[in-house]
């Protein structure tokens, strides 16, 4: 096997930050997205996400990554939860605010945000705890593995900064106190968040298993 590896995803900003925390353990390690599936000629249905965790869904898709790549497969499934929403929005992060299908990612970004902050809006700054979850999957032809990472912090109650994507804005967490992790330089995100995390974890395990 090559260092290349399928990612499930078209979040370039995500893919860029895989590849470059996943290269501390696998240097040269090359991630390719779904936008990059047809220039290689794989046709690739993306299953619907419609597990209650995580894990399953970080599961489902990499299981189908890499049935329709043949390279070893990782996805993530990550999401913001937020005590004073009883966990919520979870699994449904990236489309809190409604459907995604056909409107640009910032866009998305901007109208979950706001339906976040509408949602807060009463609640005061002591009982707004919450953290960034996130579950990586990663399937090859011997077996496949879940590795789990968080971030704990608080929400704000304006969009700060404009690093990061999703609710990063809106985001302070703990071991960074007074910035959003939108204001953070990509390395200091990527010391600190629940995808560096999980990928740290994961590094090893790819390096052992799929890459050669």
């Amino acid at each position: 096997m090559s260092t290349r590896i399928f990612l499930a995803s078209r979040n370039r900003k995500k893919i860029e930050e895989m590849e470059r925390i996943l290269r501390e353990h696998v240097p040269g390690v090359e991630v390719v997205g779904l936008d990059d599936l047809p220039a290689l000629g794989v046709d690739y249905d993306e299953p619907v996400e419609d597990q209650p965790t995580f894990q399953g869904n970080a599961l489902l898709k990499a299981r189908a990554g890499l049935a329709a790549t043949g390279l070893p497969s990782v996805a993530d499934d990550s999401g913001l939860c937020v005590d004073a929403l009883n966990g919520m929005p979870g699994v449904l992060s990236a489309r809190w605010s409604g459907p995604r299908d056909g409107v640009a990612r910032e866009e998305v970004d901007a109208r979950n945000n706001a339906l976040l902050l509408a949602q807060l809006s009463d609640v005061p700054d002591e009982r707004r705890a919450a953290r960034f979850a996130c579950a990586v999957a990663l399937c090859h032809p011997g077996g496949e593995q879940v590795v789990l990472g968080e971030m704990t912090g608080r929400v704000l109650r304006e969009v700060r900064g404009e690093g990061g994507f999703g609710y990063d804005g809106l985001f302070e967490a703990d071991d960074e106190p007074g910035r959003s992790t939108a204001e953070l330089s990509r390395e200091e995100k990527d010391a600190i968040s629940h995808r560096g995390h999980a990928l740290r974890a994961l590094g090893p395990v790819l390096a052992a298993t799929v890459v050669r």
